[in-house]
């Protein structure tokens, strides 16, 4: 029986303080409670940048599809700043999801109770038809 609620006390304690670290530029490690989202979720925010792309006339001429994946600094105040192209799929689409994606407001990182600006990287479907 002890060792029952040993293993379920150890699994709580595990969840319950689970926290996300990165290294910041100095290289020192940096905890933080929360990571930086979409206040309606991951789902919406694709929505969002599907239905909102202005889609460049070569793109729809050529059926261009695939991913476009960003990496952007999520301030403390909600705004986007230094979004950059990972990859993509080039003929403009992927200048079009930047354009998107600077300027949505995210839910900031949390760090000991107060918002912190954190580096977040998102992968956006796109289709050009």
């Amino acid at each position: 029986m002890k060792k029952n609620l040993v293993i379920v006390f150890s699994i709580f304690s595990i969840t319950g303080f689970a926290q996300a670290t990165t290294v910041d530029k100095q290289n020192s490690v940096v905890v933080t409670n929360t990571e930086p989202s979409y206040p309606k979720g991951d789902n919406e925010l694709y929505l969002f940048v599907m239905h909102n792309i202005l889609y460049p006339e070569e793109s729809k001429k050529k059926y261009i599809e695939g991913e476009v994946t960003l990496s952007f600094d999520v301030k403390a105040d909600s705004t986007v700043n230094n979004v950059v192209v990972i990859s993509g799929v080039g003929y403009g689409v992927d200048d079009e999801v930047k354009k998107l994606i600077q300027k949505v407001k995210f839910i900031p990182a949390v760090q000991n109770g107060f918002p912190v600006k954190m580096n977040t990287m998102y992968s956006f479907p796109v289709k050009a038809h």
